[in-house]
């Protein structure tokens, strides 16, 4: 069993502003049911793969592979919370790094908040937490903590901030979509 320590490895958090009303925003839908290839343009290059599956409990997943900085990550998200406005997804994620293979936590909080009756924020943050395995993994690579943290806060920074404006304005698309099938 990883154990998850008490530290932040990184942590970031980017907005952006979508002409839909909150109402309309569904983000557990939008997460769900979200084509591989739609996933891939959110942040072209680093999105490699995305796919939905379950625990054995019957929690919901998302499954993510992308490049942030120099690490292939493999996301177990496994859904803390799943709503309309706000979802918590946790991984213990895998990270493939030119010295092999080590684990960190990361979470992912998707959130959306009401402007006024015709606009939505949405906010992507992505906060991660060093495991056991990668502190063993940094000392058997003669690795400095400082650095590690400081090297994954502007990869992750980085991708974070591209991404959260495509994540935006698919949500939206999504949210626009339902509204018209349900007009129809």
């Amino acid at each position: 069993m990883v154990t998850v320590l008490d530290r932040i490895l990184s942590q970031s958090a980017y907005s952006h502003e979508v002409d839909v009303p909150i109402e309309k925003i569904d983000i557990a839908d939008w997460l769900f049911t979200l084509p591989e290839a739609e996933y891939l343009r959110c942040c072209a290059p680093d999105h490699i793969a995305a796919g939905v599956t379950t625990t054995d409990d019957g929690r919901r997943m998302s499954i993510n592979v992308e490049q942030i900085g120099s690490g292939l990550v493999v996301q177990h998200y496994v859904a803390d919370e799943a709503g309309p406005t706000y979802c918590r997804m946790n991984s213990i994620s895998d990270v493939f790094t030119a010295n092999g293979r080590t684990q960190v936590n990361v979470i992912w909080e998707l959130i959306a908040e009401a402007i006024d009756d015709k606009r939505t924020r949405y906010t992507n943050r992505v906060t991660a937490h060093p495991t056991d395995v990668f502190m063993d993994f940094l000392a058997e690579h003669g690795l400095d903590y400082d650095h590690a943290a400081a090297a994954r806060q502007a990869a992750g920074g980085d991708h974070n901030r591209r991404e959260t404006p495509m994540f935006a304005e698919s949500i939206a698309r999504r949210a626009l979509a339902r509204a018209a099938e349900v007009v129809s």
